[in-house]
């Protein structure tokens, strides 16, 4: 079936992008709408400028025989500023506040068009860095883990404070907990990890980090490495941070129940 250019267009647009970080061959498209590869580069072209000009991504050529084009999520950093601006004021609505300091959170991470956002940003830090898998914890990190597997196009690995029989053998940790500095554990299954695999971990919420703390002892158990971390919400309210080198996109400062107030700011993603 032959592809009007127009056509051939939208469609390898939408291809390239349910297929973050994929190389693609050149002759993959050639074949696919019985086009010379020098047309294929001539759309590729197009695509790449409008992607950079919009804000979408970066297109990468990558020369040779087993070359081909890949795809990799860019927000440039005015987005950048504007989502997480947007962010800190749904956050910071007093409406939020709940018994004992906590934050109600479940709109922001149940709602789909907010999560998009905060996966391209975090995809968007670690775009140039090698990772084969995101981690995080049950539970409230996993709708924003897949928000940012899905644009690094890896797969999500869950940590559990319980074992399931369903995920089979498991291996355990005990961690310390950094805000309560009580002793717990994590467990993640043997099958969902492969010996040296490179990991991103992201989280919800981090306040003196023991929790992503016990994840990076957890990877050591499985000879594995730590891509890079990334929180949704870092507190400043701590004693002692156990977690050094990370990015956070809000950073909370103060919640007073009293006078019912939020403070929250960018965090340090532009650091």
């Amino acid at each position: 079936m032959k592809f009007r250019r127009s056509e051939r267009l939208i469609d390898m647009t939408n291809y390239l992008l349910e297929h973050p970080r994929e190389l693609v061959p050149l002759t993959y498209f050639a074949e696919k709408y019985e086009s010379a590869k020098s047309s294929i580069s001539e759309d590729l072209g197009i695509i790449k400028e409008t992607f950079e000009q919009r804000g979408i991504g970066i297109l990468q050529t990558v020369p040779g025989a087993a070359g081909g084009v890949r795809f990799s999520v860019n927000v440039h950093q005015e987005e950048a500023i504007r989502l997480i601006h947007d962010l800190c004021s749904i956050m910071e609505s007093p409406d939020r506040l709940l018994p004992g300091g906590y934050l109600y959170m479940n709109d922001i991470l149940g709602n789909p068009a907010i999560l998009k956002n905060v996966g391209r940003i975090i995809a968007s830090a670690f775009a140039k860095a090698e990772i084969d898998a995101v981690m995080t914890v049950a539970t409230k990190g996993i709708p924003i883990a897949y928000a940012v597997a899905g644009f690094l196009n890896v797969p999500v690995v869950i940590v559990r404070r319980d074992p399931k029989v369903t995920e089979g053998s498991t291996v355990s940790i005990n961690y310390v907990s950094g805000s309560s500095k009580r002793i717990q554990t994590m467990v993640l299954s043997k099958r969902s990890l492969s010996e040296g695999s490179r990991v991103l971990i992201v989280d919800d919420f981090m306040k003196a980090g023991g929790t992503i703390n016990g994840m990076v002892d957890l990877l050591q158990e499985f000879n594995a490495a730590v891509a890079g971390i990334a929180v949704l919400v870092e507190s400043v309210d701590t004693e002692e941070r156990l977690v050094d080198d990370y990015v956070s996109l809000v950073r909370l400062s103060n919640v007073d129940l009293k006078d019912k107030k939020i403070d929250v700011s960018q965090g340090n993603y532009f650091n």
